[in-house]
């Protein structure tokens, strides 16, 4: 969606909204731990994000890859900065394009700072002079694909102190095509505000977003602050000098005086906030809990579907899924990147897609193997592992290999009987309680437009040992309410489901056909599979070759099932759970021995629990990269 569009939209019902820039970082890791902050920051309910383009290109690649990641991967409206410094058409034409094949409908279109060894700016031969030529050039080739930004300088640019000649500079990259303006930084919420004022006397009268940098400590404060030339209030300065030395007092002050300086601006009708984030997101996080701009801790950002939606080329229309993903959405877009087309309204024919392969960068298990071990510990018995999940639950541990967030309110319902069934060697990954029409306004379970009606029917998925299923799934089929699937690794599917989806979320909403966003099938089932078996030999392979918990939880990824149960009468609160009425895993409390047999028919062709010499898995590790920072608070 356009950003000037969505602005229109929440000023005219008189909301308060935000958004927030990132910069490419400078390693891989870096790039990981950025992922996993934006990730938590769509919490936070951003109405779109923006990531900075290098100069001449520089880090390009990565540019185009966050904005592709930000769309389709989490659902986060994105907006790609493209500067002329140092970039010839061609250079142009393939970020554009790049944009456009991500789902990007949004461009900040800026001249750029002159490279760092070039004293002034100077257009590239065969490139662009000034904004105003790349945005015509935008709007000549994609039409209105693309909302354009600008950016705008309430206190004069580094080259050009005369702030009314700029204000004429704006508008005429407004008059070229620019529908929306994000200002340079700035500390004087007075001196914008009478700006914005001199703005519209002008003509131009689209959306003017201020441009805000958190202070994170006082040295960088007062660095950037010399760098752009903004004027900092005295008052401000009084207040910083007496704890500059300590960074959270400096964060504390600096949250009340950006607070104050955005309420100035809030009760002059500037209705939306951009934060300058530098990558981080704390600073950031206290300024909104300041303003109250934050929903309630635990409560999920309102969504149009129980499930995020990627905002990737094609995909916006997308409106149904499988639940096993559910607790790992960014592996179920990159799986299903490559389908021509998404399900809209029913599922379909999902035998004609396939699914992705495993190899895929994003779904493996995160984390090097000695944080793995660290945050998982060493297990030797199933009882240790069920202890993992116990803590998972108990919110003493913020995810597992198959829950990459923490558990949700959701789950509250169900807490207590899940403790119960992994603490008897039952390993549950995924579950919804039973819903009966809620509205869809509810701040736990609702979803989708106002004045509506969400239902959902019970769900649960865990590993069971195989000398356990024989008795479970007799159970199961004794009941008529109750549908399952159960596999091993090998993929031998056992099921007494009817062939075809089973919805187990549907909403009713005024003016509209009832919508079903999520279903169990199996075909995906099976492609999920796959992923949840790997993803604990992924596990069992960050511990060295020949310790226990290496072949305890091998040989549970080779020799036990993964099952998923519906309870299909969605007024059944508890209809699944005394199912395991007096079931228990006997050797709960055994160690696990190599050389013993593993009861009840160990699956044939399950891989081997023969110790092998394999390298570290992980996709990068959640932990704070800052020691990269570019300039990306000035956006000329």
């Amino acid at each position: 969606m356009h950003i000037s569009e969505r602005l229109k939209e929440t000023e005219a019902a008189k909301k308060v909204t935000f958004s927030f820039e990132f910069f490419p970082p400078k390693t891989a890791q870096g790039v990981q731990n950025l992922y996993d902050r934006m990730d938590r920051m769509h919490s936070f309910g951003p109405t779109f994000v923006d990531v900075t383009w290098g100069a001449g290109g520089r880090l390009s690649h990565l540019t185009c890859e966050m904005v592709n990641v930000a769309q389709s991967v989490y659902g986060l409206e994105t907006c790609m900065h493209l500067t002329c410094t140092d970039m010839e058409k061609s250079k142009i034409d393939d970020a554009l394009k790049s944009a456009y094949k991500a789902g990007c409908t949004n461009i900040l279109a800026l001249r750029g700072d002159p490279p760092r060894d070039k004293a002034k700016w100077e257009a590239k031969e065969g490139g662009f002079q000034y904004a105003k030529d790349l945005i015509r050039y935008i709007r000549k080739t994609y039409g209105n694909h693309f909302d354009i930004g600008v950016a705008g300088y309430p206190e004069g640019s580094e080259d050009q102190a005369d702030v009314d000649l700029l204000i004429d500079h704006l508008k005429e990259k407004i008059d070229a095509g620019g529908t929306f303006v994000v200002t340079q930084m700035f500390y004087d919420a007075e001196n914008f505000v009478e700006w914005v004022k001199k703005c519209r006397a002008k003509g131009i009268d689209v959306p003017i977003i201020p441009g805000i940098m958190p202070i994170h400590t006082h040295a960088a404060f007062l660095r950037r602050a010399q760098w752009t030339k903004c004027r900092i209030p005295p008052h401000w300065n009084k207040a910083l000098e007496p704890v500059k030395n300590d960074d959270a007092q400096v964060r504390r002050v600096g949250k009340g005086l950006i607070a104050e300086m955005c309420r100035i601006m809030l009760d002059a009708g500037i209705m939306h906030l951009h934060f300058y984030t530098m990558n981080l997101a704390q600073s950031t996080r206290m300024v909104l809990e300041e303003l109250n701009l934050l929903p309630p801790e635990g409560t999920p950002v309102k969504q149009p579907l129980p499930w995020r939606q990627s905002l990737g080329l094609n995909r916006r229309e997308e409106n149904v899924r499988p639940i096993f993903w559910r607790n790992r959405n960014a592996s179920y877009v990159m799986r299903t990147q490559d389908w021509d087309e998404f399900p809209n309204g029913r599922w379909g024919d999902s035998r004609s897609p396939a699914f992705g392969e495993l190899d895929a960068y994003g779904i493996g298990l995160k984390g090097s193997n000695e944080q793995n071990i660290k945050r998982w510990g060493q297990p030797q018995t199933v009882r240790d592992i069920a202890g993992i999940f116990v803590d998972y639950l108990e919110k003493r541990l913020d995810c597992l290999p198959w829950s990459e967030a923490p558990i949700t309110s959701e789950a509250d319902p169900l807490i207590l009987d899940l403790i119960d069934l992994n603490k008897r060697g039952f390993l549950t990954i995924n579950s919804q309680p039973a819903v009966d029409g809620v509205k869809s306004s509810d701040p736990v379970h609702g979803w989708g437009p106002q004045n509506g009606y969400v239902y959902q029917k019970s769900y649960l998925e865990l590993f069971v040992a195989p000398e356990l299923l024989e008795e479970l799934i007799l159970r199961i089929e004794s009941n008529p309410e109750l549908t399952y699937y159960a596999t091993n690794i090998s993929g031998d599917l056992r099921s007494n489901n009817p062939e075809g989806p089973n919805a187990v979320t549907w909403g009713v909403f005024p003016g509209k056909e009832i919508i079903q966003p999520t279903i169990v099938e199996a075909i995906s089932f099976l492609a999920w599979k796959d992923e949840a078996f790997r993803l604990g030999q992924d596990w069992a392979r960050c511990h060295p070759v020949s310790t226990p918990s290496r072949h305890l939880i091998e040989n549970m990824m080779d020799t036990w099932y993964l099952v998923n149960i519906v309870h299909n009468d969605f007024r059944q609160s508890r209809g699944i759970f005394p199912l395991f009425d007096g079931l228990q895993l006997e050797s709960i409390d055994q160690p696990f021995n190599v050389d013993r047999v593993v009861p009840d028919n160990p699956v044939s062709g399950a891989q081997s629990t023969t110790p092998t010499d394999d390298p570290p898995t992980g996709q990068g590790a959640a932990v704070n990269d800052d020691s990269a920072w570019v300039r990306c608070a000035n956006p000329n």
